[in-house]
């Protein structure tokens, strides 16, 4: 019987789960113990209440697997600092130590974690990182009822992937086709959310509750000016309205300039003009997952679909590929 422990963390919402030959046993998320909302900390109390729930203690895992693979992150954090030289210079100064430390001493961060809340030392060999489009695909297909299944993978940024087509065949998943960083479907949505003056990684749910209340006028600005978008689904971003690359912001002023509105205030009344924009945006990535799924369904032949990432859980553009049977 193999025991494995899940890890999610230092990110958003960090969470715990234990699998126990090859079955989901137990998984908690850590907001739930601290009440702390998107809590990204180590999930020590998620983690003590699976041990403590199923009576069983650290020394019976067999392995600890992490959500991501730090090396590669840090990989491509670093080549997207050096490529905007000296542009991001800010930014790096104010992030970069944080992120050496972390990433390249991740799993003895771990270690020391555990040995810090349980008094018990992990042996290096036991953990394991798995890469973040990856872990998302297998936390679809897994569970799913699917002996075999298209995968969409569909969030800001993992390591390098920001979207990607996957293939799932009973215990097996390969990722096919990837879109890269800095061209992303979530990236695109929370710069929005933030220009509407909601907080990124949280505040997406906000924009789609605002869009129905708005029409979309600027669906044809952003697919004409910033999204050049192909029948396939396949995307580009003009990272020319875009300041999450090496800046300390999501958009810029030629984004703004664009939209001939300022970035809204959290506390400013939302106008129709806001809803209007939520409406937009809302469109675009509905008529951009509805192109990859489609084409997804026409070249793969396989008749389930499976969806993961934060896009995925935009369950108004899930009812569109429902509705079109995709």
């Amino acid at each position: 019987m193999t025991k494995i422990l899940g890890i999610s963390a230092y990110y958003h919402d960090s969470s715990a789960t234990l699998i126990d030959n090859g079955e989901i046993i137990l998984a908690a998320q850590e907001e739930r113990f601290t009440r702390i909302k998107h809590d990204s900390s180590f999930p020590k109390n998620a983690i003590e209440f699976i041990l403590n729930e199923k009576n069983i203690n650290l020394n019976e895992i067999n392995y600890i697997v992490f959500y991501d693979k730090p090396f590669l992150k840090l990989e491509r954090i670093l080549e997207t600092y050096i490529a905007s030289v000296p542009k991001g210079f800010l930014s790096f100064y104010k992030f970069m130590p944080l992120w050496i430390k972390e990433k390249i001493f991740q799993k003895n961060v771990l270690i020391n974690e555990f040995n810090k809340h349980y008094k018990v030392n992990i042996e290096p060999k036991k953990i394991y990182f798995s890469e973040h489009h990856y872990s998302h695909a297998a936390s679809a297909f897994y569970p799913s009822p699917f002996d075999e299944a298209i995968i969409l993978t569909l969030d800001g940024v993992g390591e390098w992937a920001t979207t990607a087509i996957g293939i799932g065949k009973k215990n097996s998943v390969k990722i096919i086709k990837e879109i890269h960083f800095p061209h992303s479907i979530g990236l695109l949505y929370s710069s929005f959310t933030y220009y509407l003056g909601f907080k990124v990684n949280s505040g997406e749910y906000k924009v789609m509750g605002l869009a129905p209340y708005g029409e979309a006028k600027y669906k044809n600005l952003i697919l004409e000016k910033i999204l050049d978008l192909k029948e396939d689904g396949s995307f580009r971003m003009d990272m020319n309205y875009f300041n999450y690359v090496s800046g300390l912001t999501m958009v810029n002023k030629k984004f703004c300039r664009l939209f001939d509105n300022p970035i809204r205030n959290e506390n400013e009344k939302i106008t129709q003009f806001h809803m209007d924009i939520a409406a937009s945006i809302q469109k675009v990535i509905e008529e951009i997952i509805l192109k990859i799924a489609s084409y997804a369904n026409k070249n793969y032949n396989i008749n389930n679909l499976c969806l993961a990432g934060g896009v995925a859980l935009n369950c108004v553009a899930n009812s569109k590929i429902l509705k079109k049977n995709l």
